[in-house]
């Protein structure tokens, strides 16, 4: 008896080892499809490494402050221990700004600060009255024990971007309000 010669067309498409079925006779094993190939991956590598060149600068001017952003954080965390500091001590708490020094604490809650050399202070307004800091060498806001402040607002300008901001409390629950402009 001849064997058949089978040509390639006619060879099953499936690959692996034969075994045997259910009834003995022989079925083709076939091999997961569901791999990533080569270039799949390599587009996602691609796009990743994308992501996170565009993402990482940004990310790491957030960790970085500098410059307005700094200022304003440091002026609002210094009202905040000093508020905070106040009503835990049940006594006055002041918050001190030396506006020609470029300059501010709060004693006993806030360390001395000095704002960044590019950040400047354009004016006061302490209970509805504007001030300019030539006028005054010290500048004082109180924070009293049931939650309260002065009525106070301070104007911050970078020379470096001419952005401007306003960082103000409101005197009944003297928490910090920040409004910018450019």
């Amino acid at each position: 008896m001849k064997t058949p010669v089978h040509s390639r067309a006619s060879l099953p498409k499936s690959v692996g080892s034969p075994r045997r079925g259910d009834r003995g006779r022989l079925t083709q094993v076939s091999l997961p499809r569901d791999a990533f190939t080569l270039i799949e991956v390599l587009v996602v590598v691609a796009i990743l490494g994308l992501i996170l060149t565009i993402g990482i600068p940004a990310f790491v001017r957030a960790l970085h402050k500098e410059g307005m952003r700094k200022a304003q954080s440091d002026v609002l965390e210094a009202c905040q221990k000093a508020r905070g500091n106040a009503i835990l001590k049940s006594a006055n708490q002041t918050l001190v700004f030396h506006p020609m020094d470029k300059s501010f604490e709060a004693p006993g809650a806030f360390p001395l600060t000095v704002l960044p050399p590019e950040v400047n202070i354009v004016g006061f307004s302490m209970s509805g009255e504007e001030y300019v800091p030539e006028d005054a060498d010290v500048v004082t806001v109180n924070f009293y024990p049931r939650g309260t402040s002065d009525e106070f607002a301070i104007t911050l300008r970078s020379a470096a971007d001419g952005s401007q901001c306003t960082i103000s409390l409101d005197e009944v629950t003297a928490l910090a309000d920040i409004s910018t402009s450019r």
